[in-house]
C-alpha cells in the first residue's frame, strides 16, 4: 500500500515546478512586450474633463438656485 503522504508530495512537487515555469514564462513575455498600462496624459485629460464637468453641473444649480431667489426652500429638503 503506498503512503498518501507520498501522493501528496509528489503532487505538490509537479505542482511547484509547473507553477515556477509559468511564473517563468510570465515574466519572460512581460520583459518582451512591455508595458501595456494606459498612457498619464489621458488619463489627466479624462481627470480634468471630469472634474471640469462636475464643476459645470455645480455650478449651473447654484444658479438655477440663485435665480429661484430662495423658492426651491421645500425640494431639497431645507
Amino acid at each position: 500500500m503506498k503512503s498518501p503522504l507520498l501522493y501528496a508530495q509528489a503532487a505538490l512537487t509537479v505542482t511547484a515546478a509547473a507553477l515556477r515555469a509559468r511564473l517563468e514564462s510570465a515574466a519572460q513575455q512581460v520583459k518582451d512586450d512591455g508595458d501595456r498600462g494606459d498612457s498619464p496624459i489621458s488619463t489627466v485629460v479624462i481627470i480634468v474633463a471630469a472634474v471640469a464637468g462636475a464643476l459645470l453641473i455645480a455650478g449651473g444649480l447654484a444658479a438655477a438656485y440663485g435665480r429661484a431667489n430662495g423658492k426651491l426652500n421645500g425640494i431639497l429638503g431645507g
